[in-house]
């Protein structure tokens, strides 16, 4: 079917999602996917089953975005501001390397870093971000497969 002469074609339909809360992370892989696939039920689902799918000897660290309490010396206010923190193993023990603590905490081994991101990701909003070597990212051996 042909246009009129000086007529402009019609835009594409394009899905787009605005923010709603702190939802950004679902809306911006539903916009991607241009369809509404996922929920911020179904995106908390999947943050929590890849948790014990992780090989964690093959992730060379993990960065967390989590809630943070805003205080004014010993006065805690009632507001929530985000902080990173970041996991490491050494020497075979993982590490809570939070710069807001006095010096790193020990987490212990595989099972103490999966409760600390267990309990992270119980509190809601909470991201996660795995730091790989670049072959272990092309070889998407960073999840268990058994």
């Amino acid at each position: 079917m042909s246009q009129a002469p000086g007529a402009q074609p019609s835009p594409p339909s394009v899905y787009h999602e605005r923010q709603r809360l702190e939802l950004c992370a679902v809306h911006a892989l539903n916009n991607v996917l241009q369809q509404q696939l996922f929920s911020q039920e179904a995106a908390d689902e999947i943050c929590k089953r890849p948790l014990s799918q992780l090989a964690l000897p093959q992730v060379l660290g993990l960065i967390l975005n989590l809630p943070s309490p805003v205080s004014l010396g010993l006065l805690s206010l009632p507001l929530r501001r985000r902080h990173w923190v970041a996991l490491r193993q050494v020497d075979g023990i993982y590490y809570n390397l939070d710069s807001k603590l006095r010096a790193p905490e020990a987490l212990g081994d595989e099972d103490g870093v999966r409760a600390f991101l267990a309990t992270a990701l119980a509190q809601g909003l909470c991201e996660v971000l795995l730091v790989v070597t670049k072959e272990v990212e092309e070889k998407g051996c960073w999840l268990r497969t058994d």
